[in-house]
């Protein structure tokens, strides 16, 4: 089901105001109008929904019918540290993370990266527009999907950042979990055997175009990450990153099904 994201929560009165491009979506592209309800998402991923009471002068004004309810969130965090890719496939990793309920999206520069952090082009955006338009992308997936789980993106950082982030996870969780994608099976523990061991944090590592370099492995293995190979083929990185997140999420959701399987 469609939910739409407000940008603010509602007053101490159960009233929300919605302007220009917000106020466009539901009134000229979903035809709505006074009377009509639609569900909707405060930014935290809280459940409401919206009477619209008024559409006068561009401004959509609405009340809260029914009581923001949380959705509590039985799985742990999930990260993507998505290696900066060329071209716009990372708008197509954000948007698939996006709607697959991912909560952090960690772009970073690995050495195989065409974009590099320290020149400028001017074919590319500047940063800050790069990260806002993936925040757009976010924003028009979880409408789309109906994503209840709020999905940041952070500002493409260095691997030095990266590392660093990865550390204070490891110091906010008791039991987290890194997965680095390979292309040579390094360890024969696969997934089962990784997210076996009850996460409460698990953070995925994939590679841009050309994967990792031998000394950028090093390091995430120095870091603690486990190693996984993808089968017999090599995957294109906008498939890796699905791929490896849809199975994390899936035995996830599905755990206590093959945990138990797995005792017996």
């Amino acid at each position: 089901m469609k939910h739409f994201i407000l940008p603010s929560s509602p007053n101490a009165d159960g009233i929300i105001r919605l302007y220009e491009k917000d106020y466009h979506y539901l009134i000229r592209v979903r035809r709505l109008k006074s009377g009509d309800c639609f569900n909707a998402l405060l930014p935290n991923g809280v459940k409401t929904k919206i009477r619209i009471l008024s559409t006068i002068d561009r401004i959509l004004i609405g009340e809260c019918i029914e009581t923001p309810c949380h959705v509590e969130e039985k799985l742990p965090p999930i990260a993507l540290f998505q290696g900066l890719p060329k071209g716009s496939k990372m708008d197509l990793i954000v948007r698939q993370a996006s709607e697959g309920g991912i909560n952090f999206i960690v772009p970073f520069q690995s050495e195989y990266s065409a974009f590099r952090l320290d020149k400028s082009s001017k074919e590319k955006l500047p940063l800050l527009h790069k990260v806002q338009r993936w925040e757009k992308i976010i924003l028009e997936a979880r409408q789309q999907s109906g994503s209840v789980t709020e999905t940041r993106i952070m500002p493409p950082c260095c691997l030095d950042e990266l590392f660093k982030y990865w550390e204070s996870k490891k110091k906010e969780y008791k039991r987290p979990l890194g997965i680095i994608l390979h292309q040579e099976a390094l360890a024969k523990t696969g997934f089962h055997g990784y997210l076996g061991n009850n996460p409460d944090f698990v953070a995925l590592a994939v590679g841009p175009e050309g994967g990792f370099s031998p000394e950028e492995l090093s390091f995430f293995m120095e870091a603690g990450f486990k190693p996984l190979p993808m089968g017999n083929t090599i995957l294109r990185t906008e498939t890796a990153a699905l791929y490896g997140c849809a199975i994390i999420k899936m035995l996830l959701l599905e755990r206590e099904l093959w945990t138990t399987s797995l005792k017996e």
